[in-house]
């Protein structure tokens, strides 16, 4: 497997990775102090391999380094937050 390597382009709010010419994203908004998952797509042949979970974690990550908030719009990144309980924090009520 080759490296993996997460790019996060700021202008248009996504966090990708590309594997085998084939890119998984999870894109977001910004409201203020609050990060708004919207959307996470990972491409049939990358389904199983956890991208989607590095993909979130990554994000998840910035969102802390900034000091924001989040709302998970996205039922995949609800999923995760409720498995991965070291992000509790970071959700906004």
């Amino acid at each position: 497997m080759a490296v993996e390597s997460i790019h996060h382009d700021r202008s248009n709010k996504s966090f990708a990775l590309t594997l085998a010419g084939k890119t998984a994203i999870a894109e977001y908004e910004l409201e203020g102090d609050l990060m708004i998952f919207t959307h996470t797509f990972v491409p049939n042949e990358l389904r199983g391999q956890g991208v989607a979970a590095k993909l979130v974690k990554e994000a998840l990550a910035f969102a802390r380094t900034e000091k924001k908030k989040v709302i998970p719009q996205c039922s995949y990144v609800e999923v995760y937050l409720k498995r991965h309980p070291e992000f509790a924090d970071l959700l906004h009520f």
